[in-house]
């Protein structure tokens, strides 16, 4: 099966979790969807720390899920262990990174699906599965035992079914965790990137808001594109360290995935530094959105998901990215559309806020029907 590189059924009685193959389980080599770490990869001394709450929950680990390669990437392909199955449309990429994670929830093999997003990793996945997804605020759940990506923008977090089960997720990679927060009342609504959008997605936001009685305050986006633009340039930077090793002999390592390490390895410290100034006023400019609204509203993809022939021909983390770079939580949420399939809504809040992120998806499920 391409949903899992390994299948492991470990014997418990709790909820049954995918684990992303980033994320180290005791006893199994962890590969990152790459060749070349298999290659090389030993038997894993102990589990990640994210995984104590699921270990004392005596969840039933159903296995390593599939990934992009290194999870540089937001298509979900995967060219060493296959293309996890999108059960929307198999025609249909699943998209990444996280794709095994979701791909497993959507299908039925998970109840919960652990996945990582530096970029989009957790959200898009969630969008294109028709699921719910939440990129948990950066240094609140621990890293240590999770393959990199880029450091200073990685964060672990919960796909699921819906809100309940987002939930449940956060209990585990937390435990003591509960949504005890009232709903926003207050919205921003944010169009970053009106003329690249799908028309039907912007009006399934706009219709799921409506619906949930919140009020709605318009946002101007406000260096959105070059927020992106260092985004992507702090990503590769930071691959290029992290995987140097492998990258010293480019054996295991798809064309694509390699080229983007190799522009990340170009990338130059007055780049990095210009990037990291722009990471500070960025932080600044969301956090004076969010002292004008409770919580900020946009599509988590400006785009339903596409065939994946065309896996190299969208910019898919777009709408997503640049919310890692101020390290804010957000809540991919599915929302019903004029299309066959569901839009996603993303709701971004203030750091540490994923308990008022998920009362208001658990408002927009009940308002929408979703």
């Amino acid at each position: 099966m391409t949903t899992f590189i390994a299948r492991l059924d470990h014997p418990g009685s709790g909820p049954r979790i995918a684990v992303k193959d980033n994320i180290d389980i005791a006893g199994v080599p962890t590969t990152a969807g790459c060749k070349a770490l298999a290659l090389v990869a030993e038997p894993a001394e102990a589990d990640a720390a994210c995984m104590a709450g699921a270990r004392a929950a005596d969840a039933v680990i159903v296995g390593k899920a599939n990934m992009h390669e290194l999870a540089f990437g937001a298509s979900g392909v995967n060219q060493w262990f296959g293309t996890p199955v999108n059960p929307l449309d198999p025609a249909l990429l699943p998209g990444g990174s996280s794709s095994g994670s979701a791909v497993a929830v959507a299908e039925g093999s998970a109840d919960i699906g652990f996945g990582t997003d530096t970029g989009c990793s957790v959200r898009v996945p969630a969008a294109f599965c028709g699921l719910a997804g939440l990129k948990t605020t950066f240094g609140r759940i621990s890293l240590d035992g999770v393959w990199p990506l880029a450091p200073s923008l990685d964060t672990v977090g919960p796909i699921a079914a819906d809100v309940a089960g987002l939930t449940a997720g956060m209990a585990l990679l937390e435990p003591g965790f509960a949504v005890g927060a009232s709903p926003a009342s207050r919205v921003g609504r944010l169009r970053p990137l009106p003329d690249k959008t799908d028309p039907r997605i912007e009006a399934a936001v706009d219709a799921a808001l409506r619906a949930s009685g919140v009020e709605i305050v318009e946002l101007s986006a406000v260096g959105w594109a070059e927020a992106l633009r260092q985004a992507y340039v702090l990503t590769a930077c930071e691959a290029a360290v992290v995987n140097a090793g492998l990258m010293a002999s480019a054996d295991g390592i798809s064309d694509p995935v390699l080229a983007m390490l190799q522009v990340g390895a170009a990338v130059t410290a007055d780049e990095q530094d210009a990037a990291r100034a722009y990471q500070r006023r960025w932080k600044a400019t969301l956090a004076e959105f969010l002292g004008q609204v409770e919580v900020i509203a946009l599509p988590t993809v400006g785009f339903f998901p596409p065939p994946i022939a065309e896996a190299d021909q969208h910019d898919i983390p777009e709408l997503a990215a640049p919310v890692n770079l101020a390290g804010l939580p957000a809540l991919a949420l599915p929302v019903p559309s004029e299309h066959r399939l569901p839009a996603s809504i993303q709701l971004v809040g203030p750091a540490y806020g994923e308990d008022l992120l998920l009362a208001t998806g658990a408002l927009l499920e009940a308002a929408t029907g979703k």
